[in-house]
């Protein structure tokens, strides 16, 4: 069965289906009992809905809730023709005043509605009759609304006169409309009596018409402030009504979250002009801090209110994020103000239950005596003693707790747990417990009054002893207190093997086999632990104590064990390589030639039975690609190395592609074998396979085992490089592929693309989805590398195009002109604004309804496209600035036809921006070529930063 709403839409359309006569004219739909009974069925399932305007405008189209509110006008007998606002309500019946009511509060909502943003639906497969109905119901809402802003006024007067009423009314149910229906003679007796229909009460009438009005008032304030007056005057009238009565009513549901956005929004708008108001409100003052720079007081705002709470959590948060951008352009100042809002904020989510932000860990990272003292300044203010719940006593003593077990100072410590809060809030036993925490908790914290030189001074039971030496040994990351911890737990016991007491030890197996193959146990565990810790200090890039354990790991293996200690060798070359590219090699030092030995000589290694770790040969490859060592690659790396390692071979056909580059096409061998090598990685390999029914089905499998390596293993490799001509040709390498396709629609442009076949043999052997994947994600990368690089830019632009998201395209086309060009004040080069490019940004501008900007586009080809300009400029419906743009035209010619269109639409406002644009003498065509160029460059460049600073 169709929803209720539904039904008023079927019985409208049935009642409203115009008739033919015997000579084929069309007539409008007969008065006749038929269609008065399916009107009245639409009047019933609204009456059913309780005439809840939310429900049915969320349901219904505006032709629809029109027609069914003027047979609603018509069955209460309101005459037609007439002026509502002529009528006195108070004379009514209380059924006819609510109908009047009803439809104007319609009419202001729909008024409102109208102005706010749609988005666009995605348009389906064009049907024709579908169109053509869609078009006349757009084209129907348009003169209705149109109307409907005419009588804005009158319904205004109308709605402002419900106000003055101050008694109930009533509104038609399903049984006094069959009593209208059933006897005609009852319309001045029970249906319009005080006691019939559904009661609305004074109140709720008040409520919802405030509500409205506020809306309407609001919407017109942006063209008349002294207006916002009248909407803060009726929004804040209706949160009073909601406060005395509560906000549940059987006849509406006001939106409580938008009332207090509107109210919020009409304090600050009405602040200026109200003083009174402004000292009243933290929202006023907030805003007129932030307009004059007193910080100072907003930090005073925040901890009042940590008492009373009265500010949302978002916009607290809002204020914070403006304060830190403020921060980052550069006025120091703000730095403490940033820390002092943020601790406010973070002490006031401690009290309502919420986890505390990343931000204010980031802050306390370093504290400082005043960071110390102002927290708990903070911390007293924002809690009254002796008023508060123990709940909130709870969750401010775990703050205070956690805080201090987070802190290594001992002094901050102190100062904390010496304050009185914390006195108050923590008892005794749990301040102990605290200390007895802190003890235990870091070899670097020690509470003890003499220090523990060993275990056997340990005054202690043995399990205590062992877990507090496990707990040290694994906080500390020296070599020789490791040691001396590892002796003193063997002393104690030989049953345990203290390598697997923490799960985040962890070695690759290829080495692991060969250390727990270490016979000793206290050196078993000495070498896991050392290698272990090692690698985690590499990877969360604490280089400093990576070296210092792989030195002391590579000093005792040296003793023993050759193979380990080749082990540690190609560790501390990655761990060397790793050091200089976050180091020096960042900005731009080349690496000493020591360390390019080093890594030319891992490579060439031949040391039988060693474990090696497949990164490590990776990392190698990168470094050489990355500072350039192509002659190396090329031309002396040994050929069983190209054959077995594919990091190599992928090295090799790399650097000799970018040695060729740019080159004939006689040298593009190198550069045909990459390609064929990228291809192989990724295609997938086909298998048949016959199920139960006979049939036979095809599986692809995604990472396939064609290739030298795997599509992610080659993923990971490029986002090892750095270097950008190497980026460039994998990228554009995997453009070309891309555009191979023969599904394709949107070609991806990219530097060096030309280099690459143009064809694949088996085009079905390559999974085009990951290639697609793959594109995307590099570009990512390299804009991480470097954000500036006009062709990235360009095809990450491409890529947006190819995927219909012309808003994002437009964006990234924007920035690759501007990065090469000083934000358009110097000549985009005319290699970055191809032809291409500017006709994609054509279209991106059509396609978000932008016709102005197609027109002026128009004009950067290198042959002016009249047609698409003179067809954008016909377009009424631009989401544009329009006429403003008009002086970025040089075109004399568009201008011409700007002027025609105008002057045909009566138009005569737009029509006189268009000829001041032309009667620009620099626009002549009589003046020297050179003029005419510098017009249009001049104008190039300005409509450009318009355009960037809509989209950036």
């Amino acid at each position: 069965d169709p929803p209720p709403v539904q039904l008023i839409v079927q019985f409208l359309e049935q009642a409203s289906k115009p008739s033919v006569n015997e000579q084929n004219q069309v007539q409008p739909p007969p008065d006749n009992k038929r269609n008065r009974i399916l009107k009245l069925l639409a009047l019933k399932v609204a009456a059913h809905l309780k005439w809840d305007l939310d429900v049915l405008e969320k349901s219904l189209s505006v032709p629809v809730l029109n027609m069914l509110l003027n047979e609603l006008l018509c069955i209460s007998k309101v005459p037609p023709g007439t002026k509502h606002v002529d009528v006195d309500l108070s004379s009514l019946p209380p059924t006819t005043a609510m109908a009047i009511l009803l439809y104007n509060r319609w009419a202001i909502r729909t008024i409102v509605q109208s102005s706010f943003p749609v988005k666009q639906v995605k348009p389906g497969p064009p049907q024709l009759n579908v169109m053509n109905q869609m078009q006349q119901e757009k084209e129907l809402t348009e003169n209705i609304l149109k109307v409907l802003k005419e009588q804005a006024a009158d319904s205004i007067l109308v709605l402002e006169g419900a106000l003055k009423l101050n008694k109930d009314l009533y509104v038609h149910t399903i049984r006094t409309l069959d009593l209208l229906a059933m006897e005609p003679g009852m319309v001045n007796g029970e249906t319009e009596s005080s006691t019939a229909g559904l009661k609305i009460s004074a109140e709720e009438i008040q409520c919802q018409v405030c509500y409205d009005l506020g809306a309407i008032y609001f919407q017109q304030g942006s063209t008349n402030v002294a207006v916002h007056e009248k909407a803060k005057e009726k929004f804040f009238k209706t949160k009073e009504l909601i406060a005395k009565n509560g906000s549940s009513s059987l006849h509406f549901t006001i939106d409580e979250e938008r009332l207090a956005g509107y109210c919020q929004a009409c304090e600050v708008l009405t602040s200026s002009s109200d003083d009174a108001s402004q000292q009243a409100t933290p929202y006023s003052q907030i805003h007129s801090c932030m307009k004059s720079g007193n910080y100072q007081d907003i930090v005073k705002i925040f901890l009042e209110d940590n008492l009373t709470l009265s500010l949302p959590e978002q916009f607290r948060q809002s204020v914070l994020r403006e304060l830190f951008q403020k921060a980052q352009q550069g006025n120091d100042a703000l730095d403490e103000v940033c820390f002092k809002v943020c601790v406010c904020n973070t002490v006031c989510d401690v009290l309502q239950g919420r986890t505390i932000d990343i931000q204010f860990c980031q802050l306390f990272l370093k504290p400082s005596k005043e960071k110390i003292d102002f927290l708990l300044e903070v911390c007293s203010g924002s809690i009254n003693l002796e008023n508060a719940s123990e709940v909130l006593k709870r969750k401010m003593a775990a703050f205070l707790k956690n805080l201090c077990l987070g802190m290594e100072d001992l002094q901050f410590v102190f100062m904390i747990s010496s304050h009185e809060l914390f006195i108050k809030l923590l008892k005794d036993d749990e301040r102990k417990l605290l200390i007895d925490q802190m003890r235990k908790r870091s070899p670097r914290i020690n509470l003890c009054t003499k220090p523990v030189t060993s275990f056997y001074d340990i005054p202690a039971s043995a399990s205590v002893n062992i877990g507090q030496l496990e707990h040290q040994l694994i906080l500390s990351v020296d070599p020789w207190r490791i040691r001396q911890i590892l002796i003193e737990l063997h002393g104690m016991t030989s049953e345990r093997q203290f390598w697997t007491i923490s799960n985040k030890w962890e070695v690759p197996n290829v080495y692991g086999n060969v250390i727990l193959g270490i016979k000793d146990s206290l050196t078993r565990d000495l070498v896991y632990i050392l290698m272990a810790k090692g690698l985690h200090c590499c990877a969360i890039k604490d280089f400093i104590h990576a070296k210092q354990l792989f030195a002391a790991c590579l000093e005792l293996v040296t003793e023993f064990s050759p193979k380990l200690r080749q082990v540690m060798l190609n560790e501390m070359l990655l761990l060397d390589i790793y050091t200089h590219e976050a180091g020096a090699g960042a900005s731009g030092e080349r690496p000493p030639s020591d360390l390019i030995s080093r890594v030319r000589g891992y490579l060439e290694m031949r040391v039988p039975d060693i474990p090696l770790r497949q990164v490590i040969a990776e990392e190698c490859v990168a470094f050489l690609l990355n500072w350039c060592e192509n002659e190396y690659l090329t031309m002396q790396v040994p050929l069983p190395l190209v054959q077995t390692n594919p990091y190599v071979k992928l090295g090799q056909l790399l650097a000799a592609t970018c040695k060729e580059l740019p080159g004939p096409k006689e040298s593009r061998r190198t550069a045909k074998d990459l390609w064929e090598v990228v291809v192989q990685i990724c295609s997938v390999s086909n298998q048949h396979k016959r199920g139960n029914d006979g049939r036979v089905s095809l599986i692809k499998h995604r990472e396939s085992t064609l290739g030298i390596m795997y599509r992610s293993e080659l993923l990971s490799f490029i986002k090892k490089l750095r270097e950008p001509l190497v980026l460039t040709t994998i990228l554009s390498l995997f453009v070309k592929l891309h555009n191979v396709r023969e599904d394709i629609v949107n070609d991806i442009a990219a530097e060096h693309i030309s280099i690459w076949p143009s064809s694949i043999p088996n085009l079905q052997s390559v999974d085009f989805e990951a290639v697609a994947v793959t594109v995307k994600e590099l570009v990512s990368y390299a804009l991480t590398i470097n954000a500036n690089n006009h062709f990235w830019l360009i095809i990450q632009a491409d890529i947006y195009f190819a995927t219909n998201q012309y808003s994002a395209a437009l964006h990234y086309y924007l920035q690759a002109g501007a990065v090469c060009s000083d934000f358009f004040n110097k000549m985009v080069p005319p290699d970055v604004y191809t032809d291409q490019v500017i006709k994609r940004m054509i279209k991106c501008c059509s396609l978000l309804n932008c016709h102005t900007q197609v027109a002026i586009l128009c004009q950067f080809l290198r042959e002016v496209d009249y047609k698409t300009a003179f067809k954008a400029l016909q377009e009424q419906n631009s989401h544009d600035a329009m006429d403003s743009y008009y002086e970025y035209i040089w075109d004399v010619t568009i201008l011409e036809y700007l002027t025609y269109l105008h002057h045909k639409r009566g138009e005569t406002d737009k029509r006189q921006i268009a000829i001041k644009a032309i009667g620009q003498t620099e626009l002549n065509a009589s003046n020297p070529e050179e003029v005419l160029q510098l017009a249009a460059q001049r104008r190039k460049k300005k409509f450009l930063q318009a355009m960037a600073k809509l989209y950036f």
